[in-house]
């Protein structure tokens, strides 16, 4: 009996006559992948993926990670004989339902030649594997998992049980952004959320060395890490903004501090997007989360760039950004105690409903263009690999 994967795509099956273009950058990162696992057959038809090798546990998990991919089986490939589809039916599908109480069983016929229709079809397997499993229930409308039958033109496709993959679009199918990476929590997230609607990630992250550690860069640098394993490779930009905040705090009012370094930022981050050809910037700012990620503060921060600004987790609670975080694997990193340099020089009473006008006031006092330059100059990039 041959064992393969079969890989389903969501939404990009709606893509029309581009549809072609997002398949092909699907392959090519399928492909990648699995050539530092083993050598794989990999055949595309119908809005599915045919993956065979044998190294198939490896690659199952490793499919898991891919933007693009909805859903993931585990399938025997057979004849397409009713009589071999039961068996095999009956061999391979009870090791999917070991523990489980009810189950459903369907059937897809493509290949219109098959004697039997669809709803035939799963009833037979469906009897073959209560023919073996009698302690099972059927349950049409709740079932714990589906059996399937899919009868397409070359073979016939026996396989229980789904996995859900990444979903979105194929990884570099929508341009390229740079995410302010801090070490908290919403960042990694936000990086996550737009990786899987296709935009390549890199990262931008801020030091105030002394003030914040090398442990607090290496724990950036393993989130960067963690987000490789979904990206293939995030290069990660450091840049030094110690000399910013001792002007800031020697020569402007302290309730306007967050604000300013904030803009300072975002004039950085926009020189380093341009430099590595990035179309957007991407930050983890949920609307009223803390003082800064108020309304009129986020004007006031945007005000100094001219290239779209996404903020995906804009309108998460804190739970449904941890739950996220925890789910692809970035939560425990985001929590270790290492400080980042948003948390030095922090306003006892910082503004949470800021003026333009005064803040322009207060960047008045500091040197903005020498500061910036003198920051840009160190810039420090590393580049995090998966494969």
């Amino acid at each position: 009996m041959k064992e393969i994967i079969l890989c389903k795509y969501g939404e990009m099956a709606l893509k029309g006559l581009n549809r072609g273009w997002f398949e092909n950058l699907l392959l090519k990162d399928i492909r990648s992948r699995l050539s530092n696992i083993g050598k794989f057959t990999i055949k595309n038809s119908q809005c599915t993926i045919y993956i065979e090798g044998e190294k198939i546990d490896e690659a199952f998990e490793e499919l898991k990670t891919v933007f693009g991919l909805a859903t993931l089986s585990r399938a025997a490939v057979v004849e397409k004989d009713i009589d071999v589809i039961k068996r095999t039916a009956a061999e391979y599908l009870p090791q999917f339902l070991d523990g489980i109480k009810t189950f459903r069983a369907e059937a897809k016929r493509s290949d219109k030649k098959f004697p039997l229709t669809s709803p035939q079809i799963a009833a037979e397997i469906g009897g073959a594997v209560l023919g073996v499993m009698p302690q099972l229930k059927v349950n049409l409308d709740n079932a714990d998992v589906t059996v399937r039958a899919e009868i397409r033109e070359q073979a016939a496709y026996i396989h229980a049980g789904q996995v859900k993959a990444a979903g979105g679009m194929p990884y570099a199918s929508n341009g390229k952004g740079l995410v302010l990476l801090s070490g908290g929590i919403d960042s990694p997230v936000a990086a996550y959320m737009m990786a899987r609607r296709g935009v390549v990630i890199e990262a931008l992250h801020f030091e105030s060395f002394p003030y914040t550690s090398e442990r607090a860069r290496e724990k950036v640098m393993e989130l960067a890490g963690l987000l490789a394993v979904y990206c293939g490779k995030v290069k990660v930009h450091v840049l030094s903004v110690t000399k910013i905040q001792e002007e800031l705090r020697k020569f402007c009012d302290e309730e306007y501090f967050t604000l300013l370094l904030r803009r300072f930022m975002m004039r950085l981050a926009q020189r380093t997007a341009q430099l590595y050809e990035c179309n957007a910037l991407i930050t983890g700012e949920s609307i009223g989360q803390v003082a800064s990620q108020t309304m009129n503060a986020i004007e006031v921060t945007d005000a100094v760039v001219s290239i779209p600004v996404f903020r995906p987790c804009i309108g998460m609670d804190k739970d449904e950004i941890v739950h996220l975080a925890r789910n692809i694997g970035t939560y425990e990193t985001s929590i270790l105690p290492y400080e980042d340099c948003c948390t030095v020089f922090t306003p006892r009473h910082p503004k949470t409903r800021p003026e333009l006008e005064k803040v322009l006031e207060q960047e008045k006092l500091i040197d903005i263009e020498t500061l910036e330059n003198e920051s840009f100059d160190g810039l420090f990039t590393k580049e995090l690999r998966k494969f």
